[in-house]
């Protein structure tokens, strides 16, 4: 029993040694799992500061190594080029308003004078291969304008202007599907005959009031020595003879007739249109008219007595040919029942290299700023109503009140208004007319097919 005890005994022992080496082993591993985790996090920690070394070196590496960024290109001073028809007098009265504008905003401008040919002809076949060596361009021709914005050749401007600040047909005449396609700039009249006032006092001629009393100045002028003809005919372009013309549609027919042939209503062949221009023919018969000439030649023969009266526009007063504004006078076609009064747009091709700097000068110019300095160099209308009516000097300020006369009527200008071919051939059939008056039946029908045509009515 004893040994039964002993054996017992060293079995209990047995099992109490190896719980204590157990848990000795657990323990002991434990604290080397714990020692893993405390070297394993330590690894991570240095890695990652190692990461950022490396990543800090590489940054200094490449900063070293790169080269050094380029200078900045120096910004390539803007110059804007500007197209319009005017010359002499006109063009340098349009250089102080261009020279305002520079100092202004800093921005340099170039004008270039054109005809009407360089503009009509020359601008398309640009805009065609999708080019414009003007910015900024002047034209007179509202019909043109539509057919281009039509074309998709011009910036819109509706957003640049305030149409309330202009007449509502200068606003009109450049929309294009409720969309502005130009600036109303300059507007200009047509209100009738001018003469050299010395000449008249001279000859005891005195301006009329009547149709008759025309009919007697023209039959009296005809009989002084010296003079080639009564009136003066421009030529060199096609307008001045149109301007006439019109003036003979409006006041011997009606401004309505005027209005009617622009809108297509009537043509050519109506009767009252063929009564007003028999009439016309039949004072060319008599030679009340002089033969077409270069139109600013021939206001050097209206000064030097060669002529007594040229009907032309309110620009007269501004032509280097009268020697003296103050000698010149003026009166309206007489018994007038309306006028032409037109003008001169902005606009902006579609492919200026200078958008931004195009629309600030065509803001400029549309605003009163720019249209007083024009208006007080003499010879131009502000369209903008914020103009003083002080800045006019006397001659246009005549025209002004003439344009304000109760009960007349403002028409558009018949051939601008068409434009097209229709401009063109009434501007060749005219100087046919002049030359050759028994023309007349031939004449008519050339416009008719023209205007019908040109109206899309053929």
């Amino acid at each position: 029993m004893k040994l039964e005890h002993i054996v017992v005994g060293l079995l209990i022992v047995v099992i109490v040694l190896q719980a204590v080496v157990i848990s000795q082993l657990q323990s002991t591993v434990a604290t080397l799992s714990a020692k893993l985790d405390e070297v394993s996090s330590k690894l991570e920690e240095n890695t990652a500061a190692l990461k950022e070394v490396s990543t800090t070196l590489s940054e200094i590496a490449g900063k070293v190594a790169a080269p050094p960024p380029p200078p900045p290109t120096p910004k390539k001073e803007v110059e804007l080029v500007v197209f319009s028809l005017w010359g002499g007098k006109e063009e340098e009265n349009f250089l102080k308003a261009l020279k305002a504008f520079e100092e202004k905003y800093g921005i340099k401008v170039k004008h270039v004078a054109q005809t009407t040919e360089g503009l009509m002809v020359g601008l398309p076949a640009q805009f065609a291969a999708g080019k414009s060596v003007a910015d900024v361009i002047i034209v007179p021709w509202p019909a043109w304008i539509r057919d281009l914005a039509k074309q998709g050749h011009l910036l819109e401007v509706t957003d640049l202007i305030d149409p309330t600040k202009y007449p509502k047909s200068y606003v009109d005449m450049v929309t294009v599907d409720g969309k502005i396609y130009a600036a109303p700039f300059k507007a200009w009249a047509k209100p009738g005959f001018w003469y050299r006032k010395s000449f008249f006092e001279k000859h005891g001629l005195t301006p009329p009031k009547t149709w008759d009393e025309f009919l007697a100045l023209l039959d009296k002028c005809k009989g002084i020595p010296g003079v080639e003809a009564p009136i003066a005919s421009g030529d060199g372009v096609g307008w001045p003879l149109s301007d006439v013309t019109e003036a003979f549609i409006i006041n011997r027919g009606s401004p309505e007739l005027q209005l009617k042939l622009i809108s297509g209503e009537i043509t050519f062949d109506d009767p009252q249109v063929r009564k007003v221009f028999e009439e016309l023919v039949d004072l060319l018969k008599k030679g009340y008219f002089s033969e077409p000439d270069e139109w600013t030649a021939q206001i050097d023969k209206l000064w030097e007595g060669k002529y007594c009266i040229y009907f032309m526009g309110n620009w007269m007063t501004t032509m280097p040919q009268v020697k003296d504004v103050n000698d010149l006078g003026f009166f309206p076609f007489p018994e007038a029942k309306g006028v032409v009064a037109g003008g001169d747009w902005v606009i902006i091709p579609k492919y200026t290299e200078h958008p931004d700097e195009a629309k600030l000068l065509l803001k400029f110019l549309a605003g009163p700023e720019a249209q007083e300095i024009m208006v007080r160099q003499g010879g131009f209308l502000a369209t903008n109503r914020d103009v003083p009516a002080e800045a006019y000097k006397p001659a246009d300020k005549a025209v002004v009140d003439f344009l304000n006369t109760p009960g007349l009527v403002v028409v558009p200008d018949l051939d601008d208004a068409v434009g097209g071919e229709f401009q063109r051939t009434f501007w060749d059939q005219l100087k046919l007319l002049w030359v050759s008056p028994d023309a007349l039946p031939d004449v008519l029908d050339a416009l008719k097919e023209a205007h019908l045509k040109t109206l899309g009515k053929a």
